[in-house]
């Protein structure tokens, strides 16, 4: 026992003995929460002596659940592999296969990621005539998806749309849910949500897990959504031994439908539940904490978190001003190459935190120009390179032959001259017949099967691929995996087709490091080592496959960078309309969002912190001169370096106000540059509801003013570009008659 509760505080000491009834554990950032959760699995299992079979332990992440493995497996050995640890995602895909046949599940189900899932969007509404110009089917995939994470089926979502493009949303979501059944398929939601489904239709097979389950802990709480929430709910029920932990000053996915509310209606849920509060930072320098804190403290409704540490105060931030997104790069690269040069940091210390993937380029270009190695997370995911969605596409395929998109990924793969045109008339036979692509392929060769309407010449094609198929289903039922993937590669002549083109050895490459993957699953027998291997690819995200100790400085977004630490963070952009977005502007509850995307940011650096801006910015197209963004404003001076006296807002035009980089720009332009501070321009008189054009954005009328010093804040709704908030001083708009 005293080795468990050895270097713990008296707070995370408190989190691991609360082993009984519901626990909530408001964990601050670098307050040693993956710390407290395994030192309290362990001390259920070494101290209260629970069976490592009935602890479940959910995380968001599988890089989480890897990290958590390997703590644990230094507490107590042997017990990490008999508890259930892993993703929501994970956990439920395994309660499907074992148990989802009395929902309709079957064992053999393939998991559709989001380019699967588009395709089937496009398909369902190819077939239902509706136009992807008008409706994007990107859109509807995430309404679908939203509507999903709520527990709304397509019966009720096509009841109560209260829009037209909720009607044809519900059109699409019934005919997706149809194809999706007939491929024996599922999306990511339906991992969720079917388990839901199960547990309220078969309370038999509910009973049987929470009679398993006598402790169930969840981490990232504040990230849960309303189907996850309900699970957890459902799952704990009987023993009432929920450990939550979570920090809502970090939740920053309600576009993912994660629901804030679920923590703060923990208690209100769970009476008598104990609140235990992990405050000590262990992660930054005072500094850096005061920043965080400045930054979140505006918010309101807060739950009561304090950090502190025992930290020395360290550098001062560096609030750093250059005058357009190359500048901003530049002197990033500079920086860096002085950090690594000069001081004891390394190109891995180092990250580089942006609010949208779009900003990489400038940064990205930088890098480049210096011969600087650098790592971009959202670069193309080794799964989702093309030569490897093919070969899994058809790994998916021999697993389950009903799957019609991945057939059609790989009909054509490598080229059979089976053109769009038969491809079509073939699904469209499918679809009167009721029957799968691949069993209309398998009717070609059955001399009293019905045939398509497909001239002769595009028969042999289909004919010859549904027997390829058909063989190599029934070798996947009896090799080992990568026997069997090497009989599919020799099937195909994928190698031959891969060196026909430019970078046809990087590209097979690829395939070889997908067989090394392959080589982990050789050892589970056949079919399910296939099984096993599919739904590992499957469930795979981009900070799975970010490698630990690459020497290379990390690009990453705000979102992505979420439960990861650098020694150095750059946060560049900081900048109203970049961070805060401009889209949530008039929305309160992003804009709460927005800061607590920042404080993210700012919490992910150790030692330093530099937090760097525009004056002028080309963003999507669009070149813009933004104000500090506000949460420089909220960081007090006394912990700053370098921050540049700042014009009042809307005055950026008036030279003798700007600061020294800006003030040498406009000089090289041949701009005078005056000391004295002109007067404050005259305003255009504006109030809500009046009509307005803007040189650039058209026409638009004004929904709000905010009277700012001599300035005002001009929220205006324009019929091309949607909402846009303006500085009145500069926005040169012109009031048109109403």
């Amino acid at each position: 026992m005293q080795d468990i509760l050895t270097g713990l505080n008296p707070a995370q000491k408190q989190a691991v003995e609360a082993v009984e009834g519901p626990v909530l554990i408001l964990a601050g950032p670098g307050s040693g929460k993956t710390r407290v959760i395994t030192h309290r699995i362990a001390y259920l299992i070494k101290v209260v002596g629970i069976n490592p079979h009935r602890i479940m332990a959910v995380t968001f992440t599988n890089k989480a659940a890897r990290e958590m493995e390997t703590r644990l497996n230094l507490l107590a050995p042997s017990a990490a592999g008999r508890l259930t640890m892993g993703t929501f995602h994970a956990i439920c895909a395994r309660i499907l296969r074992q148990d989802g046949l009395p929902l309709g599940v079957p064992a053999d189900f393939v998991i559709y990621d989001d380019d699967d899932q588009q395709s089937l969007i496009k398909q369902a509404m190819a077939e239902l005539e509706l136009d992807p110009k008008r409706y994007p089917p990107a859109s509807i995939r995430n309404a679908i998806s939203q509507a999903k994470s709520q527990l709304v089926l397509p019966a009720y979502y096509f009841e109560k749309g209260r829009s037209y493009f909720e009607e044809v949303v519900g059109r699409v979501y019934e005919l997706y849910e149809k194809r999706l059944k007939q491929n024996k398929a599922l999306d990511f939601d339906d991992l969720l949500l079917k388990v839901v489904q199960l547990f309220k239709q078969h309370p038999e097979v509910l009973s049987r897990y929470q009679e398993r389950y006598l402790h169930v802990m969840v981490d990232e709480f504040q990230d849960t959504n309303l189907v996850q929430y309900e699970l957890v709910k459902m799952l704990s029920a009987k023993y009432k031994n929920i450990c939550v932990v979570g920090d809502p000053d970090q939740s920053i996915y309600s576009w993912r439908s994660a629901d804030l509310r679920n923590v703060f209606n923990f208690e209100t849920d769970n009476p008598g539940a104990k609140v235990i509060l992990l405050e000590q930072n262990y992660r930054s320098t005072k500094n850096i904490l005061e920043a965080a804190s400045c930054v979140i403290a505006p918010n309101s409704g807060r739950k009561p978190i304090s950090l502190w540490t025992e930290n020395e105060s360290g550098q001062p931030i560096a609030v750093v001003e250059t005058f357009n997104e190359q500048e901003e790069a530049q002197f990033v690269v500079s920086e860096i190459e002085k950090l690594t040069r000069y001081e004891k940091f390394s190109p891995g210390d180092i990250a580089i935190l942006y609010r949208t993937n779009a900003q990489s380029r400038a940064l990205e270009e930088a890098f480049i120009r210096y011969g600087m190695p650098y790592r971009l997370v959202s670069g193309t995911r080794f799964y989702q390179r093309r030569e490897v969605k093919d070969i899994v596409a058809y790994l998916r395929l021999l697993q389950n032959p009903h799957d019609s998109v991945s057939l059609q990924r790989v009909i054509n793969i490598p080229t059979r001259g089976i053109g769009a045109k038969t491809l079509s008339d073939l699904g469209q036979f499918a679809r009167e017949q009721d029957i799968s692509l691949y069993e209309s392929l398998i009717n070609l060769s059955d001399e009293n099967a019905p045939k398509p309407p497909i001239p002769s010449r595009g028969l042999k094609p289909l004919t010859d691929f549904g027997l390829l198929l058909k063989s190599l289903i029934t070798d996947a039922q009896n090799l080992p995996l990568l026997n069997l993937l090497d009989r599919l590669l020799e099937g195909i002549n994928y190698r031959e087709f891969l060196f026909a083109s430019e970078d046809g050895e990087e590209r097979w490459d690829n395939i070889l490091e997908l067989r090394t993957v392959a080589q982990q699953y050789q050892e589970i027998a056949p079919p399910e080592g296939l099984s096993a291997f599919l739904e590992s690819v499957a469930l795979v995200s981009d900070l799975d496959s970010l490698e630990e100790g690459v020497s290379a400085v990390t690009l990453i977004t705000l979102h992505q960078a979420k439960g990861l630490e650098y020694p150095v963070v750059f946060m560049v952009g900081m900048e109203e309309g970049v961070l805060p977005h401009s889209r949530s502007f008039d929305d309160p509850a992003q804009m709460q969002e927005e800061r607590r995307l920042c404080y993210v940011g700012v919490t992910r650096a150790r030692k330093r912190l530099y937090l760097v801006r525009a004056f002028r910015r080309s963003l999507m197209g669009q070149s813009n001169v933004n104000e500090p963004s506000r949460y420089l404003k909220d960081i007090p001076q006394s912990i700053t370096k370098g921050r540049e006296k700042q014009p009042p807002p809307g005055q950026y035009t008036a030279a003798s106000a700007a600061s020294p980089v800006i003030k040498q720009h406009l000089q090289s332009a041949g701009m005078p540059v005056k000391s004295a501070s002109p007067p404050a321009p005259k305003l255009l008189e504006l109030e809500a509801g009046d009509k307005v054009l803007h040189p650039q954005f058209g026409e638009g009328i004004v929904t709000s003013i905010n009277r700012v010093k001599n300035d005002a804040e001009v929220m205006i709704s324009f019929h091309s570009v949607g909402m846009k908030r303006l500085m009145l001083s500069f926005a040169r708009l012109t009031k048109l008659e109403n």
